[in-house]
């Protein structure tokens, strides 16, 4: 069965300039969980300097209503935001990095080296605790910076990202140029190094390929796959990424192509009923 990972509360209002409020975060994310997706990823850890959007990690994981078989995560960049995510009861925590040098230097001021190297004690702390670990590789495709990465260099980030000793790997088409062929390509290396299992793909629809290169990610075996409820949200960091792709596109893609989707679009458009008049939108 695909498993959906829905990003909008977190990555989806991320570089949102209007600030949402707290409650209605809160409902957005309780309209998410009657959903059934298997994840969301609620919010972020991070300093308040970096995303202020996102400051209010520890209320709204207060606050929201827990569904059974639902799992609350969020992004965290250091044991210090660990601390604030288990304390604030978060079922699972996301590390960080990209294919791309320039694009990590931009994104964390870190070389990919010592970014793999900073999170190497979150995750052992993490792993103490119990709490599964995922690893995001931005940029796994094309760089708004230094163009086409290949998929060896995206690969070796995941193996990197596997040894250190992740659960997951989300390989991120940052800035939404990938093409199916080259989607194939990174996952034919990719799967050599890491089991498909541990693959989710997180597309960025910018030049509208993101439900296509799903299908052709689905095709290879991947059953993981990020998205965003209305297709809310970008990355701050990347010049002309203009959006994740649609959680709603997404399901309807793939429940005609043959998957099993067990996500209710229903919900899902109450979920975005709540959340558009904050953002200004219809």
């Amino acid at each position: 069965m695909i498993r959906i990972v829905e990003v909008g509360p977190r990555d989806g209002l991320q570089s949102e300039k209007t600030t949402i409020p707290t409650d209605v975060k809160v409902a957005y994310i309780d309209a998410l969980s009657s959903a059934g997706l298997q994840e969301i990823e609620a919010g972020a850890f991070v300093s308040p300097r970096w995303v202020p959007q996102l400051a209010d990690a520890e209320a709204v994981f207060q606050k929201i209503r827990r569904a059974p078989g639902v799992t609350y995560s969020a992004l965290v960049p250091n044991l210090q935001g660990l601390e604030r995510a288990v304390t604030a009861r978060v079922d699972k925590v996301a590390v960080f990095t990209a294919a791309s040098e320039t694009f990590n230097r931009h994104n964390i001021n870190a070389t990919i080296e010592e970014s793999i190297a900073r999170f190497g004690p979150v995750i052992a702390e993490a792993r103490r605790r119990r709490l599964p670990v995922r690893g995001y590789v931005s940029t796994a495709f094309w760089c708004p910076y230094e163009g086409r990465i290949s998929p060896e260099r995206a690969v070796e980030v995941c193996r990197r990202l596997a040894d250190a000793g992740v659960d997951e790997i989300s390989v991120g088409d940052t800035i939404g140029k990938a093409a199916p062929a080259e989607v194939r390509a990174f996952l034919e290396l990719a799967r050599t190094v890491v089991p498909v299992e541990r693959l989710a793909m997180h597309f960025h629809d910018t030049f509208h390929r993101a439900v296509e290169n799903i299908l052709e990610s689905w095709k290879m075996g991947v059953m993981t796959f990020d998205s965003s409820a209305g297709g809310i949200g970008g990355c701050p960091y990347a010049p002309g990424a203009s959006g994740n792709v649609a959680t709603e596109a997404v399901v309807e893609a793939l429940k005609q192509a043959g998957a099993e989707v067990r996500v209710d679009l229903a919900a899902l458009a109450a979920a975005r009923r709540i959340v558009a008049p904050a953002l200004g939108r219809r």
